[in-house]
């Protein structure tokens, strides 16, 4: 009889796939389950709209992955999640079950605003929805003109679950792009958040040069006030203001999945897993919970991003493994909590980090709009195993 322990992995993201891939690595039989059939590689995403990649461009089909690294696949959304029995019932009806552990990496969910669906599009949504701003954007192009506004939301019950950064890029790319093609005169840009100071996990100093950046770039800014509702054709406030958009992008904070909420699993008040810094589910023995799915620790500055997603990743295969042999050795992913990306204008970028110790914000212009081009290459292919992983990365 077969000692080797199987794991079910819920989830085809960032958090998923690379604990499926180091999972495999300490020769546990793994199955991924997915809603969708490839990983999608949402920080170079950011260039869909301005046409300079398309979705196919930054995605890797899921069963590549699974011939690769040995992992089974299933293709079948999740639609119930039983975490005490770990038995996970999918869409088509079909019921996992019998497995050694259960790895739940299905994301998140994002906070509602009345006509946020209807009127805007988001960066950080459905991949689908970037090939749309490529295509609402492009119309704008043809008319010569136009209004676009650019923002995210944020969630005062989890400061986490706030993702601004892409936000800035594809406003930036976009300036970039209309400039390019000679007609950044005939349109009207602005970035929009409710809070006061938006972007600020970022740190003082990365703040200062934003503000910079939207003076260089003409970028008007309505910040402070919070959004009532979108409308087709602008967004309006609490403060009785409203802003006109042909075309508006949006990116709202994250809240608990749906189907998490529903489950038998501890929730935080935003509705994310409670884990332990170990990403344990404590009181369910073999359960575990990352990426955005997990209620993450730290400081208040702290942020849900790929790599911090990877590294719960990594040290919960260590630690099912460990667990696997009954030795007492895990790994938390609190030392390694960091702000690091770099922030890409179309024409260069900015190498944002931020640590316990401080932060930082060094412009690149020109070299870094390649080094995240030569990022995304390198995501691909060494996930594909076509070339050696850099360690931590």
């Amino acid at each position: 009889m077969s000692t080797t322990k199987r794991v079910l992995v819920l989830g085809g993201g960032f958090a998923g796939v690379e604990a499926a891939i180091f999972l495999r690595r300490n020769e546990m039989e793994v199955t991924l389950v997915s809603d969708r059939d490839y990983f999608y590689i949402y920080p170079t995403s950011i260039w869909i709209p301005t046409g300079e990649v398309t979705r196919e461009d930054v995605s890797i089909p899921l069963d590549k992955l699974a011939v690769v690294h040995g992992f089974q696949l299933i293709i079948d959304p999740v639609s119930k999640i039983e975490a005490t029995q770990k038995r996970v019932t999918l869409e088509s009806g079909r019921v996992m079950e019998g497995y050694d552990y259960l790895v739940v990496a299905i994301g998140q969910s994002k906070i509602a605003i009345p006509g946020m669906g209807e009127h805007s599009l988001s960066i950080c949504g459905a991949p689908e929805e970037a090939t749309a701003l490529y295509g609402k954007l492009d119309k704008l192009i043809v008319q010569g003109k136009g209004k676009i506004a650019m923002g995210f939301g944020g969630n005062p019950k989890d400061s986490s679950a706030v993702r601004g950064g892409p936000a800035f890029e594809v406003l930036f790319n976009v300036d970039t792009y209309l400039k390019r093609k000679g007609i950044r005169d005939n349109f009207e840009l602005t970035f929009f958040a409710p809070m006061e100071k938006p972007g600020q996990k970022m740190g003082p100093k990365a703040l200062d040069m934003m503000d910079k950046m939207f003076t260089m770039t003409h970028i008007k800014k309505k910040i402070g006030s919070k959004i009532v509702c979108f409308e087709a054709d602008g967004i309006r406030f609490e403060d009785g203001t409203k802003l006109e958009s042909d075309l508006t992008m949006f990116i709202s904070a994250g809240k608990g999945h749906p189907i998490i909420e529903a489950s038998d699993l501890p929730l935080s008040e935003s509705g994310f897993v409670l884990t332990n810094e170990y990403n344990e589910v404590e009181g369910f023995e073999g359960v575990y919970a990352i990426g955005d799915s997990a209620n993450l620790m730290g400081p208040e500055w702290r942020a849900k991003q790929g790599h911090v997603a990877e590294v719960m990743a990594r040290n919960t295969a260590y630690n099912i493994f460990q667990h696997s042999q009954q030795i007492d050795s895990r790994e938390s992913y609190i030392e390694h909590l960091n702000i690091l990306c770099v922030m890409d204008t179309g024409n260069g970028a900015a190498f944002v980090y931020r640590c316990e110790k401080g932060s930082k914000m060094i412009p690149m212009p020109i070299v870094g709009h390649w080094m995240k081009k030569g990022w995304g290459w390198y995501c691909k292919m060494s996930k594909l195993g076509k070339i050696p992983r850099i360690p931590g990365m």
